[in-house]
């Protein structure tokens, strides 16, 4: 019977032992992607033990040698990255299906390189999951970061590496010259990295935590609030699938959650609360939610427009942290799984086309919907889902952020959601409806009959949009969690 913080470690060893097997089979791509399959699944094993292990009281917490007095790398399992590591975990098994419709249907190369990165990523979100301080969170966000250049970049060609050079440069340049310094204020002003309920800092260090404060927000590049955000759609180069890694399993999500971690576990809400720059940034991200709907309506590329709509859709979860409410940390941490569904769906269903009509852009789609319509089908929910419109589970996170604009006494960033809802109708709403509603205009393509994507592309995007609807009718073990993780930040660790 293996202890439990050895369970913790494998979640992160799983993945990268599962690289070597990936490049040895490099030269079978059948046996390559059995292992990547077999290790996603032994990993979603692994998770769900410690979830059972942690759901009934027991601590999980492992912690390394110490590089400088009470500076270790050291791992300790809380509600909120139990909820994380679950969301990742699920998502690399059914990405890992859909990479394997969409790189041969596509045809790309390097696709050994593809799945070893990405399993290095995936442990790379293990470890931010898991991570006990700031320390151990940097490194691990770091080597994600790393991990998923060479993802980006993937097809070689001039715009690819332009893509990928904006990527680097901005999430690498914000995590040193904020993050960084942010962590660095941090252990000199609290003398702990260590994540604590409540927080690490005293009343008496306000003006400290106040200027540190944005420095995390601003380092936290992954998190994609403006004007640190381009790095999200210059990635749009990259194949589908790893757009939806960067989108919905690991990348954005990845910020999101250190958002919220910090906020809860370094700041701590009751201090948020009295910061003179908790609002400046709570605004900021208010017009991010709003700017980048707008940005993404204006966009025919329709990956394009996804992004834009991650930018936003991102920020939603850092009003949630910022509220410093148990209704905005609520839905701030529910939204990272409702969204991570949602998203995700769209971008399958944009592979998808892709693989099968080779039609990138919105104003291309007016009839798909009659030679695709499982594609179609499973865009409506997912668009369903990031709107917030039930039967699907984004509705459940939006609500819960909007009782904490409610409860703070914000009502103009209440204002601000309601309005980007209605403008993701205005921008996701339409690609369905007209692809049902309106005929094909090539009249040789309309008489070609059904066109779908290679079966597992299908697989994939049917399990996500149905996990969209479960999330709607039973979001209870994500609640739970959630709660869970309202609950422990109640706690003043200082």
């Amino acid at each position: 019977m293996l202890s439990p913080h050895l369970l913790m470690l494998m979640t992160m060893a799983v993945p990268l032992l599962a690289v070597f097997g990936i490049v040895a089979a490099g030269r079978h791509p059948d046996l390559r992607e059995t292992v990547t399959l077999t290790a996603s699944l032994i990993l979603i094993g692994l998770v769900v033990k410690l979830h059972g292990i942690t759901s009934a009281g027991t601590e999980v917490a492992w912690s390394g040698i110490e590089m400088l007095p009470g500076l270790a790398v050291s791992f300790r399992i809380e509600p909120l990255g139990m909820l994380f590591s679950l969301i990742a975990g699920f998502l690399w098994l059914v990405t890992s299906i859909y990479s394997i419709g969409y790189m041969r249907g596509h045809h790309e190369s390097n696709q050994t390189r593809f799945y070893a990165c990405f399993a290095i990523a995936i442990s790379s979100v293990m470890g931010i999951s898991y991570a006990g301080n700031l320390f151990t969170l940097f490194i691990f966000y770091e080597v994600l970061t790393l991990s998923t250049y060479p993802l980006v970049t993937h097809a070689g060609t001039d715009k690819a590496k332009l893509g990928g050079r904006v990527y680097l440069g901005i999430l690498l340049s914000t995590s040193i010259l904020f993050l960084l310094l942010g962590i660095i204020g941090t252990w000199y002003v609290a003398g702990t990295l260590d994540f604590m309920p409540g927080g690490v800092f005293d009343r008496s260090q306000v003006f400290a935590a106040a200027v540190l404060l944005p420095l995390f927000i601003f380092g936290i590049g992954k998190a994609a609030i403006m004007p640190f955000h381009r790095w999200l759609p210059a990635a749009m180069v990259a194949p589908t699938p790893v757009s939806a890694l960067l989108h919905a399993v690991a990348v954005v999500k990845a910020g999101v959650f250190s958002v919220l971690k910090v906020s809860a576990y370094t700041f701590g809400f009751e201090l948020l609360e009295v910061l003179p720059t908790t609002d400046f940034l709570l605004y900021l991200a208010g017009a991010s939610v709003i700017i980048a709907s707008l940005v993404a309506m204006r966009q025919d590329n329709l990956k394009a427009r996804l992004a834009y709509s991650t930018v936003s859709q991102l920020s939603y979860i850092t009003v949630g942290a910022l509220l410093a409410n148990d209704a905005g940390a609520l839905g701030g941490a529910m939204h990272i799984g409702m969204h991570a569904f949602g998203k995700i769906t769209l971008f399958f269903c944009a592979g998808a086309i892709m693989v099968a009509s080779h039609k990138t852009e919105v104003s291309e789609m007016h009839g798909l919907g009659r030679r695709m319509p499982v594609t179609m089908t499973a865009f409506f929910i997912g668009a369903l889902s990031i709107i917030g419109l039930p039967p699907c589970g984004g509705t459940w996170s939006k609500w819960y952020l909007m009782i904490g604009t409610i409860d703070a006494g914000k009502w103009m960033l209440m204002l601000v959601l309601m309005a980007s809802s209605l403008l993701n109708i205005a921008y996701l709403l339409p690609i369905p409806l007209k692809g049902f509603l309106y005929e094909l205009p090539d009249k040789h393509e309309a008489a070609g009959g059904l066109q779908e994507a290679p079966l597992p592309i299908l697989i994939a995007l049917c399990a996500t949009a149905l996990g969209c609807i479960v999330l709607f009718i039973y979001p209870q073990p994500l609640y739970e969690l959630a709660t869970s993780f309202v609950e422990a930040t109640a706690h003043n660790g200082r």
